[in-house]
């Protein structure tokens, strides 16, 4: 005898296993698969990204659109100033303080400042 048994039995089980993998799936198949993937990435890319992105939008232009004269804003720069004159759909005065008027498009503004209405905390201890 040349092999010993338990070669032997590893061959028989090698070969069952190989006779019970499926075949390989079709080039159909495949296909589908990874056009089903593609698919996937595209509206996960989509939710993900563009929404987002569309709904940062449509607010600040909403916020763009309600800015009125008093209003204080930031600009893109870092400034912060309120609205001196509304010129024209596109353009504003803003004044900075000091005198200092200067004229951004409303584009170049990035938001309101939201001025707090409470007071304070008081971080000292009540003396009783």
């Amino acid at each position: 005898m040349l092999i010993s048994k338990a070669y032997a039995a590893a061959l028989d089980t090698a070969v069952e296993a190989t006779a019970m993998t499926p075949d390989a799936p079709s080039a159909m198949e495949a296909f589908i698969w990874n056009m089903g993937l593609i698919l996937l990435l595209v509206v996960m890319f989509y939710v993900l990204l563009i929404m987002p992105q569309q709904r940062r939008f449509k607010e600040h232009t909403s916020m763009l659109s309600q800015l009125k004269k008093g209003d204080k804003i930031v600009t893109g720069g870092g400034f912060v100033g309120t609205i001196d004159k509304i010129v024209d759909d596109h353009e504003v005065l803003v004044d900075l303080g000091n005198g200092v008027k200067v004229t951004a498009l409303r584009s170049s503004l990035q938001g309101q400042k939201v001025a707090l209405k409470s007071k304070p905390a008081n971080d000292q201890k009540v003396k009783a």
